[in-house]
Formats: structure tokens, C-alpha cells, sequence
């Protein structure tokens, strides 16, 4: 079982790619290897592959990442399956994985969020909290979105340790993951992966 991301990045044309293309490589390369494990297309278009559990993890880093630039957001649909054929090029590759990613994506209209399985049911439940959390994530102003992918990155950091990387005041920051709900994201994310876990790894 693997996690496949298809996405694709809301409002590029208003933005030259060296304004935001260097930081989504940089977080696609903490999960994997271009182009066995990621791949940019079309310009502003990406697919990247994951272990199951990681695979929200990996959107909402991704989304905070891409935030961090006005007016840019980005459209991203989570397949969980199988890999039938892994390719040198994740974007050769296929399975189920690939295919309900690639239909998912294909549905994405104003929601910038969503995930398929095999699963009907536990992807009503899924798609039910990821659009909830949408509510919130698709408002992360710049300064947010860089506290938020700072923490993600640094788990092992507290406020104030995540204040000195970052050159800002503990309350700033305090308040910055506080407005993004960043606690009650990752709980969510934190859900997600027990629950792909309990259900699919093996």
C-alpha cells in the first residue's frame, strides 16, 4: 500500500516559478527522490509518492510551504491503494494508488483538499474532516503558513526554540500557530495516520 499526492498549484500565473518552484522542491525532497519519488509537471503541476500514513502529513506541509506566498494555494487529492508497477518515474508508475489519486484530483473543484481509497464509506468520514479543516488551512495567511511549516519540520521544538530559528517573538509565533489552528490540524493529521495504520499497512 502507498499514498499518492497529485496536485497542482492554485494562482501560479501570477507568480514567476523561482518565486515559489525552490520551496516546494525543498519539501518534496524531505520525502523522497525526484523523480523516483516526486515529479513537477506541466510547470506547476506535481505528483509525489508516500507511505500511506504520511500521506496528509505530507499535503498539509505541502499546502503550508505553498502559502507562504500570495496569493498562491494548492489543490491537492490523496490516493491511497496499491502500486502495481513502480517505474523510475513516479509519474509512470501504476496501481490503484495512481488511479484514484488521478480520479480524485479530476473532482476537485472549490475544495482544495481530498482523499480516496477503496473505501467508500471511511472516505465520507475522511473528506467530511478535510473539508472542515479547509475551512481554517485555505485562510493561513504567509506569516502563519511559515509557522506552521517550521513546526512541522521541527517537531521536536517548542514555541520558543521555534521563535529563534525563526527570528520572532515566542508570543508571534504562539499566536501564529494559534490562528491556524495548528493544534487541531495535526490532531486531525495524527487521526488520519492511526487510522490508515489500523486499516490498510500490513
Amino acid at each position: 500500500m502507498i499514498g499518492v499526492l497529485t496536485g497542482d498549484i492554485v494562482n501560479s500565473r501570477t507568480k514567476l516559478a523561482d518565486e515559489w518552484q525552490p520551496g516546494l522542491i525543498g519539501i518534496l525532497c524531505q520525502y523522497g527522490n525526484e523523480p523516483n519519488d516526486w515529479e513537477l509537471f506541466r510547470g506547476d503541476s506535481f505528483q509525489i509518492r508516500v507511505a500511506p500514513e504520511k500521506a496528509l502529513k505530507a499535503a498539509i506541509h505541502i499546502k503550508a510551504g505553498v502559502k507562504r506566498t500570495t496569493p498562491l494555494d494548492v489543490r491537492i487529492a490523496i490516493g491511497i491503494g496499491m502500486e502495481d508497477h513502480a517505474s523510475s518515474k513516479v509519474t509512470s508508475s501504476t496501481g490503484s494508488a495512481f488511479i484514484l489519486s488521478g480520479e480524485c484530483f479530476d473532482t476537485l473543484k472549490k475544495q482544495t483538499l481530498a482523499i480516496a481509497t477503496a473505501n467508500d464509506q471511511w472516505d465520507e468520514v475522511g473528506n467530511l474532516l478535510l473539508s472542515l479543516a479547509s475551512l481554517t488551512m485555505d485562510n493561513w495567511s504567509p506569516a502563519t503558513a511559515e509557522a506552521i511549516q517550521t513546526a512541522i519540520e521541527n517537531p521536536q521544538m517548542n514555541q520558543e526554540a521555534l521563535a529563534k530559528k525563526m527570528n520572532k517573538s515566542q508570543s508571534s509565533i504562539s499566536e501564529a500557530l494559534k490562528r491556524g489552528g495548528y493544534d487541531a490540524v495535526m490532531r486531525m493529521e495524527k487521526f488520519f495516520e492511526h487510522q490508515i495504520l489500523k486499516a490498510w499497512s500490513r
